[in-house]
């Protein structure tokens, strides 16, 4: 079968005559037909996620939960949806990937974790088919590998961590929301309620997913312990904190919010005030760490025979090796120099 489909690409395209197609006199045809295939994949796999997201707009995502409601669903349906159960299943156990469904939880995306997946490697075989008919295998497979295998993994820890911070930007004002609700008489779960409606997400929908797990039977302590640990922040986690305390031996917990709200919004400013100061310090590390790429590169292009006469020799590749650590050595250290968490 998959033979058939290789053939009939091959007459479709042409690959035979690939090799003696040029475009003005650049780029061969082989690379051409690469880029189509892979504009192809890219193009498809792009139309599968917009109909997995069910055609919702940045404006229709402000908060997902209400939105699910609003379309009829119920609010048990929307906690299933929001907040599926921990599995501990095969996908637990491979390597790199065994926290995947806590981390399309935390970025937000409702996908399975094994759809996910197999979307993931589905595109790398069909990739790395498609490729070997143009390439040599080993640098076909390379490629799919790192764009189809490697690159959702990336994008995915990149989403999340941009969500988390979407979420500690949002917090303060949730508990100045929560704390005003508090003091003119509304219960806490009322106040949660609140913010569940007013904010938008991802505030708003993981406070819904707390509203949601309360009113089907879980302890307020442990809906809120679970929102701390799929977000996983430290603001987040003295959130938690603060209500198993006033749960447990009561208080006011409207000003130990207001407290709170302030220590976050003084953090935020310390962090932006340390990132500012600590900019020109980035730039160096970014400068020193690519130099030596860019000389090297440099070198290769302007005097080809600058290393092109020693590769041969029996110790050049142990020393590029070696040169190589030690520049990725020095980039490590660098920006752990820069790079400040408080």
């Amino acid at each position: 079968m998959l033979e058939t489909v290789f053939s009939f690409l091959q007459e479709t395209f042409s690959f035979e005559g690939a090799k003696d197609v040029s475009l003005f006199g650049i780029i061969d045809g082989e690379f051409l037909v690469f880029t189509v295939m892979f504009l192809g994949v890219l193009i498809a796999f792009e139309g599968i996620s917009q109909v997995l997201a069910l055609g919702e707009n940045r404006e229709e995502a402000r908060n997902r939960r209400m939105r699910m409601l609003a379309r009829g669903k119920t609010a048990e349906e929307a906690l299933q949806i929001l907040r599926p159960p921990a599995t501990k299943g095969l996908l637990s156990r491979l390597p790199f990937v065994g926290d995947l469904p806590a981390a399309l939880r935390a970025a937000g995306i409702i996908l399975p974790p094994g759809l996910f997946l197999a979307g993931c490697v589905a595109a790398f075989v069909l990739m790395a088919a498609l490729g070997a008919q143009v390439y040599a295998p080993p640098v076909s497979a390379s490629v799919a590998f790192a764009a189809f295998i490697v690159g959702p993994l990336v994008a995915l820890g990149y989403i999340e961590k941009r969500r988390r911070a979407r979420f500690v930007k949002q917090l303060p004002d949730a508990l100045d929301l929560m704390a005003r609700g508090l003091r003119v008489g509304h219960p806490l779960n009322a106040s949660l309620q609140s913010v569940a409606d007013e904010m938008a997400d991802p505030v708003g929908t993981e406070f819904g997913i707390v509203v949601d797990q309360i009113t089907y039977g879980d302890e307020l302590t442990t809906a809120i312990r679970d929102l701390s640990d799929r977000i996983d922040e430290e603001d987040m986690r003295y959130l938690s904190i603060a209500v198993t305390m006033q749960h447990g031996t009561g208080g006011d917990l409207a000003d130990v919010l207001d407290t709170l709200s302030r220590v976050i919004r003084s953090r935020m400013a310390l962090r932006r005030k340390v990132r500012a100061i600590s900019s020109e310090g980035r730039l160096t590390a970014y400068i020193l760490s690519s130099l030596p790429f860019i000389i090297a590169g440099f070198m290769t292009y302007n005097t080809p025979s600058y290393y092109g006469e020693v590769m041969d020799y029996p110790y050049f590749w142990h020393i590029m090796a070696a040169i190589f650590g030690a520049v990725v050595l020095n980039a490590i250290v660098l920006f752990r120099l820069v790079n400040f968490r408080i």
